[in-house]
């Protein structure tokens, strides 16, 4: 059997964070196919969503916007500024400093849950993200959800009857497992008790699972990853304010050695999906001394933070 060609180097220069939803707009911006991409989530067999892919401009630059886009029953809204920094009107006088951000962001935060739940947001959606949830609860804000809280073993089903390459399949996989790990130190449960609505919600099963289809189709080998830039201050979850980066965004890079770079933006630009993709993609946080450019795609995230909200990933070429 002739031996595979190797593949590409993706180097991610996350200056602005990385939210699940940016790093698969950078990929479909370098050229992964978005037919391929739709008939893969088509394939899930998950209702509730559907996908728009759009061009934006961040701080002037032009980028792609990748929105998973829930329907009314799987929407959720705890990813609101409001709910997410805290408002007068809740009683939450939490300072939060907070710009609306520029990601999409996820937020969950944190939450893997045992159910409670983590806010994406970045898009408001990652963001808006998640949910679908079975039991219904009221968050305390007004808004009451239905939720399907789902753990691996229920992910991973999604996962391997999905139309997709084993090598998506296992790249997915591996994303998972590392939000799982970390939100199970977090929690202090075992790993097959998480039941995340983070992990577990549509959105973020579809922007997982899209950013496995567009590493596989773009033929990505190598993945090179400096460092994550994240901001500072607090985020509110329904576990009460918790600190940036948040337990599962810490608790990843410490276990995958991410060297992080903390910013005077008050607020969260590394959402716990975004680590997570890096953490099980990452090969070396080492760029060559000298490297040609191929092509450059801008992933934009959903808040408007003072730097641009994008992750800019590059094909290059060392030799």
């Amino acid at each position: 059997m002739a031996e595979r060609k190797k593949g590409k180097t993706l180097y991610l220069e996350c200056r602005a964070g990385i939210s699940g939803d940016m790093f698969v707009a950078s990929l479909i911006d370098l050229g992964a196919s978005q037919e391929a991409l739709r008939k893969g989530l088509e394939s899930l067999g998950v209702d509730g969503f559907d996908i728009a892919i759009t061009r934006v401009k961040k701080s002037g630059l032009d980028a792609c916007d990748f929105d998973v886009v829930l329907d009314a029953s799987h929407e959720n809204h705890d990813h609101d500024m409001e709910y997410l920094h805290g408002s007068e009107a809740e009683g939450g006088s939490h300072e939060h400093g907070h710009e609306p951000d520029g990601h999409g962001y996820e937020h969950t935060h944190e939450h893997g849950h045992i159910h409670e739940h983590d806010h994406e947001h970045g898009h408001t959606r990652e963001h808006g993200h998640n949910h679908g949830h079975e039991h219904d609860h009221v968050h305390g804000h007004g808004h009451e959800h239905s939720h399907v809280h789902r753990g691996l073993p229920e992910v991973y089903a999604i996962i391997e009857g999905a139309n997709i390459t084993r090598r998506a399949k296992d790249v997915s996989r591996h994303i998972f497992e590392v939000l799982a790990e970390a939100e199970s130190k977090a929690h202090g449960v075992p790993i097959d008790q998480v039941h995340f609505h983070e992990v577990g919600a549509v959105d973020s099963i579809a922007d997982v699972i899209a950013a496995g289809i567009c590493l596989d189709d773009l033929d990505v080998d190598e993945v090179i990853v400096p460092e994550l830039w994240e901001g500072t201050g607090t985020v509110r979850c329904r576990h009460g304010i918790l600190p940036v980066p948040v337990p599962a965004v810490a608790n990843i890079v410490a276990a995958n050695r991410i060297k992080l770079h903390v910013t005077d933006v008050q607020g969260e630009l590394v959402t716990p999906t975004g680590a997570a993709i890096v953490a099980a993609i990452r090969t070396s946080d080492v760029l060559p001394e000298r490297f040609l450019v191929e092509k450059i795609g801008l992933g934009a995230g959903k808040r408007e933070y003072k730097t641009a909200g994008i992750v800019r990933a590059m094909l290059i070429d060392a030799e």
